[in-house]
């Protein structure tokens, strides 16, 4: 069975609840693709009328501003400890240096910070352990957190779903065209990649070249000091 056959056949209950539990843990501050499930689902949904954009919409929402409430908490009791205890396990994402990145954004941006976090693939795992490290007063985090959960879950949803619909109609008519143009749009993109890459590396070259030249006629014009 191919895969889009096999997709066909998945229940849709099976679909809101992977996508709320991916959420929901990303959000908790385990790093996982949250972003790639929710996409994903939003443009399954617009190819199969089992799948309710708008549920899949609330059950992403849900799994955000849920996860996003229990690693608030648990910053909140771990405190300093659990963020070196998250380096020790997950030292990609949690470095000191990401931590004093978020934490940055964090005291300078207060609230705010947790309602753009949600759009910023790093920040949305920290958001809600880090900003229950630093203390911030709950009520402000889950004003942020809701609002920023529904904005960022709910609005890319509806956003690749109008584009998987629109997209699937226009190449139901226009398939081969819109075939040809891929390649050729994937062509003139590579294309194009290699020769600003090949224009740089030479520049850079040239750059390196003049810099040595200038650093030896300075040292020709170096006074000799006069000996006994």
């Amino acid at each position: 069975m191919h895969v889009q056959e096999w997709l066909e056949h998945v229940p849709a209950v099976s679909i809101y609840a992977l996508v709320a539990l991916v959420i929901g843990l990303e959000s908790l501050g385990i790093p996982l693709p949250g972003e790639i499930v929710l996409i994903s689902a939003a443009l399954l949904s617009s190819q199969h009328g089992d799948i309710d954009p708008v549920v899949l919409g609330a059950c992403a929402s849900a799994g955000a501003i849920i996860g996003d409430s229990i690693g608030y908490a648990i910053g909140r009791k771990g405190g300093r400890p659990l963020l070196a205890w998250l380096e020790r396990k997950f030292p990609k994402h949690f470095s000191a240096a990401n931590v004093a990145s978020a934490e940055r954004s964090f005291q300078k941006w207060g609230m705010w910070a947790v309602f753009f976090g949600r759009f910023v693939a790093l920040l949305r795992i920290f958001a809600g352990p880090l900003a229950g490290v630093l203390r911030m007063p709950y009520w402000k985090f889950l004003i942020a957190n809701v609002l920023g959960g529904i904005v960022w879950a709910g609005g890319t949803t509806a956003v690749i779903y109008y584009i998987g619909v629109v997209a699937e109609d226009w190449l139901k008519r226009f398939s081969y065209l819109g075939l040809a143009a891929a390649v050729l749009i994937g062509l003139a993109s590579m294309l194009l990649v290699k020769r600003r890459a090949k224009k740089a590396a030479a520049e850079a070259d040239r750059a390196g070249t003049a810099g040595t030249g200038t650093e030896a006629a300075a040292a020709e014009r170096q006074p000799v000091p006069a000996t006994d």
